[in-house]
């Protein structure tokens, strides 16, 4: 049954489309205070599609994802009693209890590994509004630890991708299955373990 090739071709139709870039710099905010997907689930395609402009999808990214990671910095400082509730509730506490851990050990440092870390960006953004981190500290490390994140995706698409993108198609509902089977299987790792 083929359901990743069409859906790869959607997804390459809308990283085309006109005001993909304007998506990309809303989905960036949204991702960095409250929205559950990566970004680089838009970015890499975008690259792909378009890679002369690979450099400024991933500064527009970057701003973009400071701007919401400053957003969500003020959810935790002004407003975490209101979501706390929610949090214990969602899958979200052990991975927001981690990143409290990792800032009352290594502080500012935590927003730059957060960047990479597989938690996600979002709950760090709460965390550090909660502890009340330097705003310049976590800024400054937001600003660095994104842009590093993006401007690495963007530059291995550019310069990779398109020698990829004839292999990534050929296997594409080889990769797609793949995937979909191991996010099942830690999912319910994840379930087993609570």
């Amino acid at each position: 049954m083929a359901i990743f090739g069409p859906l790869y071709e959607r997804v390459m139709q809308w990283s085309r489309h006109r005001h993909a870039e304007r998506y990309l710099g809303a989905m960036s905010f949204a991702e960095s205070s409250f929205f559950p997907i990566p970004v680089d689930v838009m970015l890499a395609p975008m690259c792909l599609a378009k890679p002369e402009r690979s450099w400024r999808f991933a500064l527009n990214a970057t701003a973009f994802s400071v701007l919401g990671g400053l957003a969500g910095y003020a959810i935790g400082y002004l407003m975490f009693e209101a979501i706390e509730p929610w949090l214990r509730e969602s899958n979200y506490w052990a991975p927001y209890q981690t990143a409290r851990a990792w800032f009352d050990e290594y502080g500012v440092w935590t927003v730059f590994v957060a960047g990479f870390s597989p938690i996600p960006y979002k709950v760090f953004t709460i965390a550090a509004g909660v502890a009340a981190l330097t705003l310049p500290g976590f800024f400054i490390a937001s600003l660095i630890g994104r842009g590093a994140r993006f401007f690495l995706v963007a530059g291995f698409v550019k310069y990779a991708g398109v020698r990829l993108e004839a292999t990534l198609v050929q296997h594409i509902e080889r990769i797609g299955w793949g995937v979909l089977i191991a996010a099942v299987i830690i999912i319910a790792w994840f379930m087993n373990r609570g």
